[in-house]
């Protein structure tokens, strides 16, 4: 590691090249037309860990997870951004635990429950209705009632259990093909 310590502490292995990692690989993100969320590096004993997050509008598959952690690799051992330290690559989806804080977040929650404090009108429970470059339409009991990004917090999507409102329902499924490996 130039100019350091080949030994990191786990501070410094969570922010000395964070950014210097995120560009290098929010090139090839972007190709497979998603967003990176987040990198974290943390260390775990003599090896780095490095978490990225990535999404999409249509969602991120274990296949698509997959195929991007491969090209995000190529990246990684090209570059040498990860320096002389082992490293294990992890990549996946946000949890509906992520706040929604970015206009993005709102657009690929349409039709969920969110609890968000809004300016002016305290904590509020609703369903996006829609989003647009000014902010989000929620449905607060029947009444939908736009406000701007700058007016809400975090957003958190709720978790329900039932059925999905019947503009969401899912099509029926067929039987999933199971592959040994």
């Amino acid at each position: 590691m130039p100019g350091g310590s080949r030994h990191a502490s786990a501070a410094d292995a969570g922010s000395v090249h964070e950014g210097r990692i995120a560009d290098a690989i929010r090139p090839v993100i972007h190709a497979s037309s998603m967003d990176l969320e987040s990198v974290r590096v943390t260390a775990a004993g003599r090896r780095r860990l490095l978490r990225v997050v990535v999404d999409s509008d249509h969602g991120v598959s274990l296949d698509d997870a997959a195929a991007v952690s491969r090209e995000l690799s190529l990246v990684l051992d090209s570059t040498g951004v990860m320096g002389d330290f082992p490293y294990t690559l992890e990549v996946s989806s946000p949890g509906v635990d992520r706040p929604l804080t970015e206009p993005r977040h709102w657009r690929r929650a349409a039709g969920r429950l969110v609890k968000v404090k809004a300016a002016d009108s305290g904590t509020l429970v609703g369903r996006v209705i829609s989003t647009d470059t000014d902010g989000v339409i929620l449905d607060i009991e029947g009444d939908h009632r736009h406000f701007t990004y700058a007016k809400l917090g975090p957003g958190a999507i709720q978790i329900e259990f039932g059925r999905l409102p019947a503009t969401q329902e899912e099509p029926e499924r067929q039987p999933e093909a199971r592959h040994g490996h």
